[in-house]
């Protein structure tokens, strides 16, 4: 909970903590997922980093597809390739699982994450360039 808190509060997570109603039972909602698995980073008993990924269905590849959720690297262990190694352990769990890909948001004003995503192999796609590349959009339903 403390980094997924501390990511929320990050102006790349949305500047603000989580809602204490949210904080109440977010584990326990993921627990009872079975889409979800998340990868954890220690140092000793301090939480270093985390990345939450849920299963998705690619129509197009008629295989599930791994969502890379949430990234967040404490900021005393960044620039030390963790979540590169972090990203390995999310890409042999959805080789595992029989995945097609994997997949990510990131803000584009989020040089350092847009670097190490590209380092790792992600990029930006499109189906058929004439036509642009692809946007992730959100309707919140409230």
């Amino acid at each position: 909970m403390e980094l997924i808190s501390r990511y929320a509060q990050d102006p790349m997570g949305g500047g603000e903590d989580l809602a204490p109603e949210v904080k109440a039972v977010l584990v326990q909602r993921l627990r009872e997922r079975p889409d979800y698995f998340g990868v954890l980073a220690m140092d000793g008993t301090t939480p270093a980093a985390l990345i939450n990924c849920f299963e998705g269905f690619s129509t197009f590849m008629a295989k599930p597809l791994m969502n890379v959720h949430d990234v967040y690297v404490a900021p005393t262990w960044r620039g030390q390739g963790l979540s590169h190694r972090m990203l390995q352990r999310v890409e042999d769990v959805a080789r595992a699982r029989g995945c097609g890909k994997l997949t990510l948001e990131v803000l584009d004003g989020n040089a350092a994450a847009i670097a190490s995503y590209r380092r790792f192999g992600f990029a930006t796609y499109a189906l058929d360039p004439a036509h642009g590349r692809a946007q992730f959009w959100q309707k919140k339903l409230l």
